[in-house]
C-alpha cells in the first residue's frame, strides 16, 4: 500500500521558519520525482516546489530564496524548509510522488500551515 506522510505543519509567526517531512512507504522512492504544492482556502492547489529523482530542483517563483525542498532516499523522505514565511504561505501542503514514466502519481492527506501573529 502506498502511503506518502506529511508531518511539521503549524502555527508560526511572519519571519519565521518550519521545515515540513514527507515519508513514503509503498513505493520504489528513489525513482520517484517528489513535490511540495499547497492550496489556501477559496484558491486553486499550485506547486510550491519540485525535486527528481537526480536531485534537481524546481520553486515556484513567489517561494524562491526562502524555501528548500531536499530528499533523503535512504530514509524515503522528502523536506521543505521554509524560511521567512508570510502570512500569504498559509496552506495546506500536500506532498506528491510521481513517476512519469509508468504513470504512478501519488498525494499524500496534507499539513496545515498558518503564518500569522
Amino acid at each position: 500500500q502506498v502511503r506518502l506522510r506529511e508531518s511539521g505543519g503549524g502555527l508560526v509567526q511572519p519571519g519565521g521558519s518550519l521545515r515540513l517531512s514527507c515519508a513514503a512507504s509503498g513505493i520504489s522512492f528513489s525513482f520517484y520525482s517528489m513535490g511540495w504544492y499547497r492550496q489556501a482556502p477559496g484558491k486553486q492547489r499550485e506547486l510550491v516546489a519540485t525535486i527528481t529523482s537526480g536531485g534537481n530542483t524546481n520553486y515556484a517563483r513567489s517561494v524562491k530564496g526562502r524555501f528548500t525542498i531536499s530528499r533523503v532516499n535512504a530514509k524515503n523522505t522528502v523536506y521543505l524548509q521554509m524560511n521567512s514565511l508570510k502570512p500569504e504561505d498559509t496552506a495546506v501542503y500536500y506532498c506528491r510522488g510521481q513517476w512519469q514514466d509508468l504513470g504512478y502519481d501519488y498525494w499524500g492527506q496534507g499539513t496545515q500551515v498558518t503564518v500569522s501573529s
